[in-house]
């Protein structure tokens, strides 16, 4: 198993800078810069910037200003995904060299009918962890001869891991090692579960899957501590480490913070953000202990 050695721990938090951090955003940060601070390891700040479209300057302002309320200081520089788009793209290539991943050409529209005709006989269509429809087979099935033709049409196109064949590269079962805060201990990944996502859109560079495990190998961090909800998605990232040569961290997916309606916070929501708690009077140390530290 290709783990990282352990050297001077790595910890790190990686912020998109689409919206207002929130609490739960706050306990990812301070969980990171604690942990760090226990082990005598460091902590670096990666601003997650892929989507150009919703990321602006001043949401990175807040993440620098809001961190810096709550007492947190990190590495310079920090990293950011929109300087490193050759490294997503050299790894990206490399897949599609090994004939690993495939042109997709079906629009959001096409797949949502797709799957409504599929579903039309009573029977569901597979769904991932996040239940999200898995791809349909459309474009995994098209003929080498098909696919250059669509591509020298210059059609729009993403760029889709061929789940089968990525499974039988690497020849066995996969796992990671946990110690959060739910199932711990060596984790058998599965990849499948998720079917053939995508690593790469028209609109887009990367993908999250891509670019987190691009970026953790390049800052060499060891300890990937993360909300809950990125559990299941680790295993698409010990595939992905597995087909790139990547070493494999350490992981550790902690609690949520959830709203009054149960879910958890959301940017999209318009959940209230650090900042409005300190506009508020609010200081860092009750805002610590309002979220459970």
């Amino acid at each position: 198993m290709n783990v990282i050695p352990r050297q001077k721990p790595i910890f790190r938090f990686a912020p998109s800078p689409n919206g207002p951090l929130h609490l739960g955003h706050a306990l990812s940060a301070i969980l990171n810069y604690d942990m760090a601070r226990e082990a005598g390891g460091r902590f670096l700040l990666r601003i997650e910037d892929i989507d150009q479209a919703r990321c602006t300057p001043d949401f990175e302002a807040g993440i620098f200003a809001d961190l810096a309320w709550l007492g947190l200081t990190w590495e310079e520089p920090v990293r950011r995904q929109s300087l490193n788009f050759p490294a997503y793209q050299t790894a990206l290539q490399s897949l599609i060299e090994r004939d690993l991943v495939y042109p997709a050409f079906l629009t959001r529209g096409e797949v949502k009918a797709r799957v409504a005709a599929g579903e039309a006989g009573g029977n569901p269509w597979p769904r991932d962890p996040d239940g999200t429809p898995l791809y349909p087979p459309d474009d995994r099935a098209r003929s080498n001869e098909e696919r250059k033709q669509l591509l020298g049409s210059g059609l729009k196109h993403a760029w889709r891991l061929d789940m089968d064949k990525a499974l039988s590269e690497v020849g066995g079962p996969l796992q990671w090692h946990e110690n959060g805060d739910g199932e711990t201990g060596d984790i058998l990944a599965d990849p499948s579960a998720w079917g053939d996502v995508v690593l790469s859109r028209s609109d887009a560079p990367s993908s999250y899957h891509l670019s987190v495990v691009v970026d953790d190998a390049a800052q060499g961090i060891t300890h990937v501590v993360r909300g809950l909800d990125l559990f299941h998605a680790t295993s698409i990232h010990r595939l992905l480490q597995a087909l790139l040569g990547l070493p494999q961290p350490l992981y550790h997916h902690h609690r949520l913070i959830l709203g009054e309606d149960g879910k958890k916070l959301s940017k999209s929501q318009g959940d209230t953000g650090i900042a409005e708690w300190r506009r508020q009077g609010s200081s860092p140390m009750e805002l610590r202990r309002r979220i459970g530290l």
